[in-house]
């Protein structure tokens, strides 16, 4: 009995069946080729997904087809330089200028302005990688959790409440307590659809995205009446963060980074902890992968099934609480900016491994930040970067098309899989 659930323990937490006798053939190999076994589908995703959101700027692109007015020559050559000037642009609004960075670092001089674009991109990372941790572990516990936008709301503003409030405490009390009180509130959003599909056998696709309707409404309520700010105008806020409760900087400003980047990537070690190497995580595995195998092993199926969203919904109201703490240092109605809905390709990217959602969530954070370079340089509409995601996702998706597009050999089984089993996280 025992040797049987180590075996389906190894073939649940790779995702991939191994045989009985001898070693796979990519053993024989060295590490330079499994590594690249690991990632060559992800990568050609990416590049793909680059390459067609090319031509997708040379097309909506007006230089372009006025250059193309006077022959196919000039229009050629406004084609590569459009599309190489977008690219540069999307690159150093990530990652920040190569030659401003080496001058910098050589002659000790705005080295926070030159260093800010990826510090920055860090930032944009944050939000992504808490989100696409809290779906990756809904898929895990097999609940499709939609509800991530209203889970961050009810965080980021339980979270407010008490950031906004002074109550006596200590700075690091203050901040945990705020944090914990966002967590709890996205738990507890989390909680009502997994109860309600455990009991009542309510979707809880359905079920999340009334959550969010009602989690969108609330906030609106307070945000103009109970919470709203002292003279404001405008768009609905809130008071701004105390002081005390806000998360710390790393550096110095003009640099923004803050240490809620590093408790991103520490709770995505943790879960990938608890998912992988804790009977905890298998058993939460089996009730979602199989319910009649986790009912024939003795588990109860429902408590697994609401732990799991009640746990996605935490991972999704931290990620609110940190936004209003160590970002935005108030509420207000964008605080969210679709993170939760983001997250699903994100969490199928990652093939919901949680290690492998901390490149995945560094891709999407880094694309967001260049964008707006992008956008302010070339007038090359943010929206080219959501389609470039697109089609990332699309291959990432469909494996068989890299494989068939770049000939690559691989397993027609495994191509016939469903979604998410070819991301970074997988083979």
């Amino acid at each position: 009995m025992s040797n049987t659930f180590s075996s389906s323990e190894k073939k649940l937490s790779t995702g991939g069946v191994r045989p009985e006798n001898g070693l796979r053939p990519e053993k024989k190999r060295g590490w330079l080729y499994r590594f690249w076994q690991a990632i060559r589908i992800p990568f050609l995703a990416i590049f793909s997904g680059l390459l067609l959101g090319a031509i997708f700027i040379a097309v909506t692109s007006t230089p372009v087809y006025m250059a193309f007015r006077n022959g196919f020559g000039p229009g050629m050559r406004a084609v590569f330089a459009t599309i190489g000037d977008a690219y540069s642009a999307l690159f150093q609004g990530a990652f920040g200028d190569p030659g401003k960075i080496v001058e910098a670092i050589r002659n000790g001089e705005k080295v926070s302005r030159a260093f800010k674009p990826i510090f920055q991109s860090l930032v944009e990372t944050t939000p992504y990688l808490f989100t696409g941790l809290a779906l990756a572990l809904g898929f895990r516990a097999g609940v499709f959790n939609i509800g991530g936008e209203g889970q961050i709301y009810i965080g980021a503003v339980l979270a407010t409440l008490v950031g906004t409030t002074d109550l006596g405490l200590p700075p690091a009390l203050h901040m945990t307590a705020a944090i914990l009180l966002g967590v709890i509130g996205g738990a507890v959003w989390g909680f009502v659809p997994g109860w309600l599909k455990a009991n009542a056998g309510s979707h809880e696709v359905i079920n999340t995205i009334m959550m969010n309707y009602i989690a969108l409404r609330l906030v609106e309520f307070l945000l103009t009446g109970p919470m709203t700010k002292t003279g404001s105008g405008g768009m609905p806020t809130s008071n701004g963060i105390l002081e005390s409760a806000r998360i710390p900087l790393v550096f110095a400003r003009p640099l923004t980074l803050h240490w809620g980047f590093f408790l991103s990537i520490v709770i995505a070690i943790l879960a990938w902890f608890l998912l992988f190497k804790t009977k905890w995580g298998f058993n939460l595995q089996i009730a979602g992968a199989n319910k009649h195998a986790a009912k024939y092993a003795g588990l109860n199926v429902k408590v697994w099934m609401v732990l799991g969203m009640t746990l996605s919904g935490a991972l999704a109201g931290l990620c609110g609480a940190v936004q209003v703490l160590g970002v935005t240092y108030s509420m207000g109605l964008g605080v969210s900016a679709g993170y939760g809905f983001d997250a699903i390709s994100l969490a199928l990217l990652a093939n919901n491994n949680p290690l492998a959602c901390i490149p995945a969530a560094f891709l999407f954070g880094f694309m967001k930040n260049g964008s707006r370079a992008m956008m302010s340089r070339t007038g090359i509409p943010i929206d080219i970067v959501s389609i470039i995601q697109a089609f990332i996702l699309v291959f990432i998706a469909a494996p068989a098309i890299i494989r068939t597009i770049y000939r690559l050999r691989g397993d027609s089984k495994t191509d016939s899989k469903a979604v998410s089993v070819s991301g970074f996280g997988g083979n």
